[in-house]
């Protein structure tokens, strides 16, 4: 009802339905975005590209920038150019073999470039350095990679994330995405409705940060059958 009022406002004020619905649906997600954030960013894909654009500049200038190859890299991972992500990472193993995030990012690229036993092995040297690395995401990346091909496997990876996160309403949401994915209806259910408990007994300053993964929660709980 609120929301027939609030468009019927704007078509009086615009006197064009088209108009009104898309101010209404920018004001829609003006307020997801500052109060929830369960739509995606509009600006964060311009602004990895103007970095991803300044990293190639600053590499072109100084061809050995380490930390400049693996940011390049990483930017490059988070839009699925991972051929070119493991050409940068490959020759940084000596600099950065003490870094966690630097064998998971290389072990995510091995993944997705069909070096699939290389690309565990690495991810699992990050885990070892760091067994917190990335809030435990890695052992996410490795249960999805073999959901279809090692059931058991995938279900051992599940289990070791969850024992790194406990208390995260994104964790539980993410759990129950991936029991979901493996047919565990009963589990993914269970871990959404954790997610909820947890967002529940969170501080107020910490519930902004969570909210959007209560609220992706809540509807993937509602509409699993």
């Amino acid at each position: 009802m609120f929301k027939l009022i609030i468009f019927g406002f704007l078509f009086y004020i615009f006197g064009n339905p088209i108009t009104a619905i898309l101010v209404f649906l920018l004001i829609l997600y003006v307020l997801d975005r500052r109060f929830v954030g369960v739509s995606p960013s509009l600006a964060k894909p311009i602004r990895r590209a103007r970095n991803i654009s300044k990293l190639r500049r600053q590499i072109a200038v100084s061809p050995s920038d380490v930390s400049s190859r693996h940011e390049l890299a990483r930017l490059l991972i988070e839009r699925r150019k991972y051929g070119e992500a493991l050409e940068l990472l490959e020759p940084l193993k000596s600099s950065l073999e003490d870094s966690a995030e630097y064998w998971d990012d290389l072990g995510n690229a091995r993944l997705h470039t069909s070096h699939i036993a290389q690309g565990e092995a690495d991810i699992l040297h990050a885990l070892e350095i760091n067994p917190r690395v990335k809030y435990g995401r890695p052992y996410l990346r490795l249960a999805d990679t073999f959901r279809d091909s090692d059931r058991e496997k995938a279900l051992q990876y599940l289990e070791q994330f969850h024992t790194i996160q406990s208390s995260s309403s994104e964790a539980f949401y993410l759990l129950g995405q991936m029991n979901q994915s493996l047919g565990k209806k009963e589990e993914a259910k269970s871990s959404y409705q954790e997610s909820l408990d947890i967002y529940r007994s969170l501080p107020k300053y910490k519930k902004r940060q969570e909210r959007k993964w209560a609220v992706k929660s809540f509807f993937r709980k509602l509409f699993l059958n």
